[in-house]
């Protein structure tokens, strides 16, 4: 993999999550379409159990708490971000029904056909779209449904710079009839699906990352991994306002069968 088309993941996991840490958000998204995926879902009480997978700080899930009933639980790799979801948890007076706990979403702490709800804002790619969408199957209810965003083509073609960044960054990207394609296949049937708005990105994920870099620099000078890391992130962002009419997020809501 060339210098400049690192993988996030490939830089130190505790800088990473240092680097992240203060935003709301660790991906594209909005309280809006959070409010708007959820909206597809018909399925929730007051004891419907969800599970917000790869849930960072807890941006998305707060807003799930505000506008759903049930528990939540979110789950992440990274334990200095489940801190800050459980403090915002307690802080909001959250915390006998929103609860955060490490872990992985490749060995998730659920029984069969416990979950009403699963979902998951910009995180489903650790795992890869389709094995995610099979294997957490099994742990929603019989109608029970599936909500994540995932990055996507917009178009069949497009540049050579941008298909080259994506095909090593994340092979499994594809056109989105190809992915209610994967979602049906899995055993869902595909209730909405739509695009996230460009605000998405620039207002909500690109734009706090300005101060938050300048902070990480000054406090990281001369550490070339901090550097490099930034330097990755400009890249993305530069290459994101570059080629946005070709890709972006896309919700996929889906409900077992």
């Amino acid at each position: 993999m060339s210098e400049e088309n690192k993988s996030i993941h490939e830089f130190d996991f505790q800088l990473i999550c240092e680097y992240f840490a203060g935003m709301e958000r660790q991906g594209p998204g909005s309280p809006e379409v959070t409010v708007k995926a959820l909206s597809f879902i018909d399925n929730l009480t007051k004891e419907s159990k969800i599970a917000d997978i790869g849930c960072g700080t807890g941006g998305q899930t707060m807003v799930l708490a505000d506008h759903a009933s049930g528990h939540i639980e979110g789950i992440d790799l990274f334990a200095d971000f489940i801190d800050i979801f459980n403090a915002t948890s307690r802080k909001r007076n959250l915390q006998d029904r929103v609860r955060g706990i490490v872990g992985s979403m490749e060995n998730l702490p659920f029984q069969n056909d416990e979950l009403d709800l699963i979902w998951s804002e910009g995180a489903i790619y650790n795992i890869g779209f389709e094995r995610g969408l099979n294997e957490w199957r099994s742990f929603l209810k019989k109608g029970g449904c599936i909500a994540v965003s995932e990055a996507s083509w917009f178009t069949e073609k497009r540049p050579a710079e941008i298909d080259g960044f994506w095909q090593e960054a994340y092979p499994e990207i594809d056109i989105i009839s190809n992915k209610v394609g994967q979602m049906e296949k899995a055993g869902y049937i595909p209730m909405a699906t739509f695009v996230l708005p460009e605000k998405c990105w620039t207002d909500h994920f690109y734009a706090p990352q300005v101060s938050a870099q300048e902070k990480f620099l000054k406090k990281y000078a001369g550490n070339k991994i901090a550097e490099e890391l930034v330097q990755n992130q400009r890249h993305e962002a530069d290459l994101y306002y570059k080629y946005k009419e070709f890709y972006g997020y896309v919700f996929y809501i889906g409900k077992k069968f």
